[in-house]
């Protein structure tokens, strides 16, 4: 179990580093002229898509990395480091990464079922994280801890998403990309709820089993 939880965690920590490092190569000038965003011109002349865009996608990257090691045993045993970056978890997904990310919905015209998709786990992105910051200032270690496990299953569909695309891109032939679209939203972050649950689960066994 220490091992498949150990390569997990270099695999999760390979892509959470590459997306970080993309994110700020590509966008960290602020020109606008990204592949992504030339095909976003109509939703950038609104004048709300790029301010929602950047909250979102700087928001995100910190988010990520600050999440990341929160799971890790010498800042969680560091109270008041822990403290510290959950409050900049918490403060970045509430006020930037998801309010962006409900204005970039708006925009998304890959149709309703990729737009209910990301809608349901922006929604459930803010309810857990709200949830997780409630039970940890009510003393609920363990419901804040299940919680932020859910919360940042939801921050790493950003990388499971971008994952998918790039398998489907190579290995998708014969598949209209508008319905692999589909698939892959569901898929960035349905599984990884699941396999959160899975955690939760063991780790609850495993405490009543040690009590």
């Amino acid at each position: 179990m220490k091992t498949a939880v150990r390569l997990l965690w270099y695999f999760a920590f390979f892509w959470v580093a590459i997306l970080c490092a993309g994110t700020f190569l590509q966008y960290y000038d602020f020109k606008n002229n990204s592949a992504f965003l030339q095909i976003k011109q109509a939703a950038v002349k609104t004048g709300w898509y790029l301010p929602a865009f950047y909250c979102h996608i700087i928001g995100s990257s910190i988010i990520l990395l600050v999440g990341f090691f929160q799971f890790s045993k010498k800042v969680y045993n560091s109270c008041p480091l822990h403290k510290a970056l959950g409050k900049v978890y918490v403060f970045g997904v509430l006020f930037f990464s998801a309010p962006g990310a409900y204005i970039m919905t708006l925009f998304i015209d890959r149709g309703k079922w990729v737009f209910i998709s990301f809608l349901i786990q922006n929604t459930l992105w803010v309810l857990f994280t709200l949830a997780a910051w409630i039970f940890i200032k009510n003393g609920n270690v363990d419901d804040h801890v299940k919680m932020m496990r859910r919360s940042y299953a939801l921050a790493f569909g950003a990388v499971t998403l971008r994952f998918y695309i790039f398998l489907f891109t190579v290995f998708g032939h014969g598949v209209g990309f508008a319905n692999n679209y589909i698939i892959i939203s569901f898929s960035s972050w349905i599984p990884n709820l699941l396999l959160v649950e899975w955690i939760n689960y063991y780790h609850e066994n495993r405490s009543l089993h040690i009590s």
